[in-house]
């Protein structure tokens, strides 16, 4: 077997590099030092840059004047990204694109993909539901209207042929809404079936408010009263919401191996010159076994990355779905990027909380990953539900 990534893909990350070697980790103010966000918007010198070398379409079809790649080569960008605590919506814009390539009509991907490409369009996405624990698509409410009434159409809306839909609920903790200009929103009908909806950030109904993460980004709830949707404006194809979910999920163990490959070698490097009783404590036994273990715990980040990437490029089979991976996945990244941290942290000294030294930075966004999408114990729980559910032997 070849595990070796392809040309394209190894390109792509040699751009991504070359694109975010200009990046430094403090170049907005610190989230230890700053009440509320850091910043109001994304950085769009990086944005920008990255729309100029053709990344942010990456995984769109030369159709939509993409690259044409997978989400593999997506999570090997968004790996580089974490390295630098990059402030775009790389995820989130990209995930979603895909997503609507995918599942979505062609009047929806022709009104979205080739701006998205080009980086004149932002994307983003509510995932995490009402209160960051319940399904995301049980937060909102999607009903049919037609003929100028609201409510007319079947009770799970598939006899919606009319105008388009309604949607009431609620998304938390959205990422860059405020900054992006369409927004996807799962929901669910009467029937109980999930869909996704895009509309308008600007749209009637929708109302954002401030909120913020732990790495001090600017987040938002997202509030929708009545906020209609086109007819073409909501997918509802079978699997499409579960899709972009596992995404956006693969996606944020990509950031947390980045970020956590980042931090051991910031480590390796302070341990090699700090010095005690005259020799470099990175020779002290006690450091290298944690530094060891350290590297050990990436390593296995990387390879259950790498299994549910493949999964959801490929569509391939197996004992079990595809979401078994993602949740193996979820759960390394979600407990190695915080015991990375907490070793660097612990080798680094009183100096891991200079805030003048950005290794405290690296720590806030750490504990972000590893909430984002549900921690390390709820895809744990996933996980042994897929696998009740899907006997091994």
């Amino acid at each position: 077997m070849d595990f070796t990534f392809t040309e394209e893909q190894q390109a792509a990350v040699e751009a991504a590099r070359a694109v975010f070697s200009d990046v430094a980790p403090d170049r907005a103010p610190s989230p230890a030092l700053t009440p509320g966000a850091v910043a109001e918007d994304i950085d769009r010198q990086l944005w920008n840059e990255l729309a100029r070398t053709d990344l942010l379409g990456l995984t769109l079809s030369p159709d939509h004047g993409g690259a044409g790649l997978d989400p593999i080569a997506l999570c090997l960008i968004l790996r580089e990204s974490a390295k630098v605590l990059a402030r775009v919506p790389l995820l989130e814009s990209c995930a979603v694109a895909t997503a609507v390539q995918r599942y979505g009509g062609s009047a929806l991907a022709a009104e979205l993909l080739p701006r998205a490409g080009r980086g004149e369009l932002i994307l983003t996405v509510g995932a995490n539901g009402r209160s960051g624990h319940d399904p995301a698509e049980l937060a909102v409410t999607a009903r049919p209207y037609g003929d100028g009434e609201d409510g007319e159409g079947g009770e799970d809306g598939t006899s919606a042929e009319g105008p388009g839909w309604v949607l009431d609920g609620v998304q938390t903790a959205v990422p860059w809404a405020q900054a992006a200009d369409w927004i996807a929103i799962p929901a669910h009908t009467a029937g109980g079936r999930p869909v996704l909806a895009l509309l308008p950030r600007t749209r009637d109904g929708v109302t954002l408010a401030d909120q913020v993460s732990t790495s001090g980004e600017r987040l938002a709830e997202v509030r929708l009263d009545g906020a209609r949707v086109e007819a073409h404006e909501l997918i509802d194809a079978p699997g499409c919401w579960e899709w972009l979910r596992s995404l956006l999920t693969t996606g944020t163990c990509a950031l947390a191996l980045g970020l956590g490959e980042r931090v051991l070698a910031m480590t390796a490097e302070y341990t090699g010159k700090r010095e005690q009783f005259g020799f470099p404590v990175a020779t002290f036994q006690a450091v290298a076994v944690q530094a060891a273990d350290r590297y050990i715990d990436l390593r296995a980040m990387e390879a259950t990355l790498w299994q549910a990437a493949w999964r959801i490029s490929s569509d391939a089979g197996g004992p079990l779905p595809t979401a078994a991976d993602v949740a193996v996945a979820k759960i390394w990244a979600s407990d190695g990027v915080r015991r990375v941290v907490q070793t660097a942290q612990h080798l680094h000294g009183g100096f891991g909380a200079d805030t003048d030294y950005p290794l405290h930075r690296y720590h806030a966004w750490a504990k972000q990953i590893e909430l984002s999408l549900g921690p390390a114990a709820a895809h744990e729980e996933a996980l042994g539900d897929l696998l009740a559910a899907h006997p091994l032997g």
